[in-house]
């Protein structure tokens, strides 16, 4: 696998190295061992699907709370994704910076996206299915977002007519909420 650290501190864009012959290939996709070697989250409690009918449909953007703040290594396996990223850890250089990739089934590029980052991302097409691997359990109650379109970040999305659901659109301005909710 071939590792490409962002400008973010803590995450990484990852691509398989495709083994490739007369069949097709064949290419990892996980090795906690190469993820050990340069210091990530290895754990994975459970993995997730995210299926999207509709381009445009934007979700985001999401965290958990400690103790429950989860890594995850998003991939798209259908259709493609407009993936972003935004670093809350208030302790980081990149605080409040925030990072985007263009995930597609035909790239097979993954993002890594460490504990304390929101992540939320626009579909690009429509049959659009994203897979997680979360180190994490959910917890209902430990679930929080910030605004998709929050001025605190400047995230430029991608111009579509969106999707969105009213949790993910309604929001409070970051600088109120993280005040008060780390």
């Amino acid at each position: 696998m071939i590792f490409t650290e962002t400008p973010l501190a803590g995450a990484f864009v990852i691509e398989p190295e495709l083994l490739e012959d007369a069949r097709g290939f064949f290419a990892r996709t996980w090795c906690s061992r190469e993820f050990e070697t340069r210091g990530l989250v290895t754990r994975i409690a459970q993995c997730s699907t995210s299926f999207n009918k509709r381009k445009g449909t934007l979700r985001g953007m999401h965290y958990q709370a400690l103790p429950f703040a989860e890594t995850k290594i998003v991939r798209c396996i259908r259709g493609s994704i407009y993936d972003v990223i935004v670093d809350l850890r208030p302790s980081s250089p990149t605080f409040t910076r925030h990072f985007a990739a263009v995930l597609t089934a035909e790239n097979r590029k993954m993002l890594y996206v460490p504990a304390g980052f929101a992540h939320g991302f626009q579909t690009l097409e429509d049959d659009t299915e994203v897979f997680y691997q979360i180190s994490e359990f959910y917890s209902s109650a430990h679930a929080r977002g910030v605004r998709w379109d929050d001025p605190a970040f400047g995230i430029r999305w991608p111009d579509d007519e969106r999707t969105i659901v009213d949790r993910d659109r309604t929001y409070p301005d970051f600088r109120l909420a993280f005040a008060t909710d780390p």
